[in-house]
């Protein structure tokens, strides 16, 4: 697409999105029905779906990190795991194995949980390196090796994993360059008092309704396609970029104090995953093009996990958070 369109495009193209993205209310108002306020976990989920990537969610135990998949899953109609990671788990338990048949006398595949429209890899920080990276392998490259036979994973593949920031004791921390597989990083926290006076309620009169599918899996499927036609000025991606650059070399963006936190910065896929990101934010909105809002509501949630700290930034408690919102606020917003 052209770095300028001309007014008509631009508006025959928002009537197109406005009336393909007609289905994010109405999955909403669904998923809404066992999820009380978290909205913005809800919103994440979305643009991890449709942006073909994959979300990684941070919270204590207990604000609906699980059901809001299993909600999502039953209202999108499709295929949905859950795995509980834990110490003594192995690849062989997530991707699948090969089981001898002696009536056939040769060896059959039994699919993992992995093989599903939606896999929720629950406490992922709970197992060991060998099959966090079996996992990772699955997102990335959207297959299995099992044996000498390569399997394909089933369209749409979303893996939503959480991880619990209380307990560190026996857990394996995702590496750096792992967790960059991510194409978001969520902190979920605690809900308001009235939403949880509200969540209490419903759940003492056991009045939480079932969720019935009101989209279809192609739906998802199109919306992607579409999504890729939503518009992206220059101005926008040199915006993007700046942001990324920022997170590398600071003193370029008038930010030398930064330079001694930051350990390293966000690599080329956080610029694909912050572009993909925006134009998903865009689409949810119903708007066929993406304006500087769109990349500040979900810068966030690309960098926060891209960005290396210093032990120097660790000292001082400066989280990775802090540093993305001063260079946010610093890069000139066009």
């Amino acid at each position: 697409m052209e770095t300028s369109q001309s007014a008509t495009d631009i508006r025959a193209l928002n009537e197109k999105i406005e009336k393909e993205s007609a289905f994010i209310d109405l999955l909403m108002m669904e998923v809404n029905k066992s999820i009380i306020g978290q909205k913005q976990m809800l919103e994440r989920l979305l643009i991890a779906l449709l942006g073909n990537g994959h979300i990684l969610l941070e919270g204590v135990p207990g604000l609906a990190k699980t059901l809001a998949i299993k909600s999502l899953a039953q209202a999108i109609d499709a295929d949905y795991s859950r795995v509980q990671f834990t110490p003594d788990l192995l690849p062989s338990d997530v991707i699948g194995t090969q089981i001898y048949n002696i009536q056939k006398n040769e060896f059959a595949i039994k699919q993992g949980p992995v093989f599903a429209n939606f896999v929720l890899a629950d406490e992922i920080n709970r197992a060991p390196a060998k099959v966090q990276s079996a996992l990772l392998e699955a997102m990335q490259e959207r297959q299995i090796t099992i044996g000498d036979e390569t399997h394909t994973l089933p369209e749409p593949f979303l893996v939503l994993a959480t991880q619990n920031p209380v307990e560190q004791e026996g857990t394996y921390p995702l590496p750096e360059a792992q967790s960059d597989r991510f194409m978001l990083k969520t902190v979920i926290t605690y809900p308001k008092k009235e939403e949880e006076q509200l969540i209490m309620r419903q759940n003492l009169s056991g009045g939480a309704q079932k969720i019935q599918p009101v989209v279809k899996l192609e739906t998802i499927v199109k919306a992607r396609e579409i999504i890729r036609e939503v518009y992206m000025d220059e101005k926008i991606e040199r915006y993007i970029l700046d942001i990324i650059f920022a997170t590398r070399n600071p003193e370029e963006y008038r930010l030398p104090s930064l330079k001694p936190l930051i350990e390293f910065g966000a690599s080329p896929r956080g610029s694909i995953a912050l572009a993909t990101a925006a134009k998903v934010h865009a689409f949810i909105k119903h708007r066929g093009y993406v304006i500087p809002e769109d990349v500040r509501a979900v810068v966030q949630d690309v960098l926060r996990h891209r960005i290396g700290i210093t032990y120097e930034a660790e000292a001082e408690n400066i989280s990775s958070e802090d540093l993305i919102s001063q260079i946010v606020d610093q890069i000139e917003v066009p």
